[in-house]
């Protein structure tokens, strides 16, 4: 899926749920990484390795 399509998903989705804020991919990749992962213990080099990251420095 290209991030234009998942971007308009992700337009359905916030206007459905009535969130009034811009949300893109990247927005939901940082999410994922920041709430979904760190926050309950899932260590960082693994979250580098789910988000495809080179180096970890880029996490």
């Amino acid at each position: 899926m290209s991030n234009q399509k998942l971007n308009s998903y992700l337009k359905e989705i916030a206007d459905v749920a009535g969130i009034n804020k811009h949300l893109i991919s990247h927005i939901a990749q940082q999410t994922f990484a920041a709430t979904g992962s760190l926050s309950t213990g899932v260590p960082l080099e693994t979250v580098s390795k789910l988000l495809g990251h080179s180096k970890i420095t880029i996490t």
